[in-house]
């Protein structure tokens, strides 16, 4: 497999999107979509989750537009999940929201000795699909982590946030949010 090329390539700031797959072929923008690198979308107890079992809700939001790509987002749910699930073995429930939906194309342009037969230049540059990226805009949510209002489960869930900061190419922020604890009415 060829080496991915460096992530300031697609740094768009405004990057038009770039999704169009159709069934009918005639309307196709794209022929063939590269297919996404992320494995799950949803992790842990997703049913305790929608019952409101857990107390605390950690939401990673981007503050700034970016590309990120699916290994990007692939990479960090697994340095999160491994994180989660060695310490609170099922106790939590995650979920991406960021989906790749946007096709990244690459323009091969072979540079060198010998390669002035093989490569056009920008002549018809319009390039072949590489990968798939999340286009996102500032105040999404990224990933949110469901856990029990403890010490440790909070602590656990920052630095799980803190370790894969270096695998986004985007500023972020971490929001906590607590549910209101339901007292019981007395009929």
């Amino acid at each position: 497999m060829p080496a991915l090329r460096k992530a300031s390539a697609y740094t768009k700031r405004y990057a038009r999107p770039y999704t169009r797959k159709s069934k009918q072929r005639r309307k196709n923008y794209i022929r063939a979509v590269p297919g996404s690198k992320i494995v799950k979308i949803q992790m842990g107890d997703a049913r305790g989750f929608a019952e409101g079992k857990y107390a605390v809700t950690f939401k990673l939001i981007a503050t700034e537009y970016a590309q990120l790509r699916s290994n990007a987002l692939e990479s960090a749910r697994q340095g999160i999940i491994k994180t989660l699930e060695k310490n609170l073995n099922g106790q939590y429930f995650f979920v991406i929201k960021a989906h790749p939906h946007h096709v990244q194309r690459e323009n091969k342009a072979l540079t060198g000795a010998g390669a002035d037969r093989l490569s056009s230049g920008m002549q018809l540059s319009f390039g072949k699909t590489v990968g798939r990226a999340a286009l996102v805009k500032p105040g999404k949510e990224l990933f949110v982590v469901g856990v029990h209002n403890t010490e440790k489960a909070r602590k656990l869930v920052r630095y799980a946030f803190t370790k894969i900061k270096p695998k986004i190419p985007v500023k972020m922020k971490v929001i906590m949010e607590l549910k209101e604890e339901k007292k019981p009415i007395l009929a």
